[in-house]
């Protein structure tokens, strides 16, 4: 896990801004929903072609938070990458073709077939929770999923933001959720990217133009204080 803290002139600066240093006081459960990202074997599995590393260890927090979200009837979504193939062509050859390199693409767009997608083995899910695929780094950019229409048909408008990585596929989710004016939170603890650095420059900029920063016992304390926050 990131050991890493929102610096304080990042904090002081954002209190001069609004206020107050959070921008949400309160969740309300019935408005609320989790999005976990891309916790899956491409990126969560030793040795695999777009490893995370620090995304294993973000696994016991993940579990912690679901599990008390699902007690105050918070929905969860998780949210797998996939991308389609026919022979060496993509459905999205802008990436394959540039930011992989040839010794790897195959790899990766083979690791990413959607048939092979499922919630990483060290998760705990639940008969109730949504599994859906996105095709490019945001799950709302228009195409890349229907996450979108099955939190505006639950009657969300609060997001809570889990999985990897913090900077690219969580940032992107983040900021595309907040520009279609839903509140959105990014869980500190329950991200992971592959250095602190890079972590903590998405939670910076998060909470000063996109959204919240919370640890996940800070949202289940704002969400509903008499939530346990020992062991689930």
């Amino acid at each position: 896990m990131h050991s890493v803290n929102i610096r304080p002139h990042i904090i002081e600066r954002v209190t001069a801004r609004r206020g107050k240093s959070h921008w949400f006081e309160s969740l309300d459960s019935q408005r609320t929903a989790l999005v976990v990202i891309d916790m899956q074997s491409t990126f969560c599995e030793a040795g695999a072609p777009a490893e995370v590393p620090t995304a294993r260890s973000i696994v016991p927090n993940i579990n912690a938070l679901s599990a008390r979200l699902r007690a105050a009837g918070v929905p969860i979504f998780w949210v797998l990458h996939a991308n389609t193939h026919l022979g060496e062509r993509s459905d999205w050859e802008m990436f394959f073709n540039n930011v992989v390199a040839d010794d790897v693409r195959s790899r990766t767009m083979e690791s990413l077939l959607p048939g092979k997608q499922s919630v990483w083995s060290g998760l705990v899910t639940s008969p109730e929770d949504v599994v859906l695929l996105k095709n490019r780094y945001s799950a709302f950019i228009s195409g890349s999923s229907s996450l979108e229409p099955m939190l505006r048909n639950y009657g969300i408008d609060t997001i809570l933001i889990a999985g990897t990585k913090t900077n690219v596929c969580c940032e992107s989710t983040g900021r595309d959720a907040m520009m279609l004016d839903f509140k959105v939170v990014m869980v500190s603890d329950c991200c992971a990217a592959l250095s602190d650095d890079e972590h903590l420059a998405t939670l910076e900029t998060f909470i000063q133009q996109f959204g919240d920063v919370m640890s996940w016992k800070d949202v289940v304390e704002r969400l509903d204080p008499s939530l346990p926050l020992g062991p689930a």
